[in-house]
């Protein structure tokens, strides 16, 4: 992992992307490939049953200061406290919310967590290490 070159004060213009968990691979935290039986890490090779797969979160924002625009990403569980729980248990979270409430269309979960994350961020400054 890279250590903090800087710190940064800056304000959240924007949430950049929807999905703020992925399945991470436990030796290198890259993405892994998941399918309904296993999970493969083509960066490290890892593999593994499906079923545990560990998730990590990642979150892009679009960032300013007082003088200039930032695309940032946030990874890993910097992000427990803003989100309550790890992004192995939201991920779990919004599953089983999915299956309970019968949804195949998993659009309005994403639209709901969508909101509360905008809501949580967007007009609020933050100190970054960068």
């Amino acid at each position: 992992m890279n250590s903090v070159q800087g710190l940064l004060a800056a304000s959240v213009i924007s949430i950049q992307n929807s999905c703020f968990t992925y399945p991470a691979c436990q030796n290198c935290f890259s993405r892994v490939i998941l399918d309904s039986r296993r999970f493969h890490c083509l960066k490290c090779g890892c593999t593994g049953e499906a079923k545990d797969a560990s998730y990590r979160y990642r979150l892009s924002l679009k960032i300013a200061d007082t003088n200039d625009l930032f695309d940032i990403t946030v990874f890993g569980s910097c992000l427990d406290p803003f989100f309550g729980v790890t992004a192995e248990n939201l991920q779990r979270y919004i599953q089983d919310f999915n299956q309970l409430s019968g949804e195949t269309n998993t659009e309005s979960s994403t639209r709901a967590l969508v909101h509360a994350v905008e809501t949580c961020f967007i007009g609020k400054r933050f100190i970054f290490g960068v």
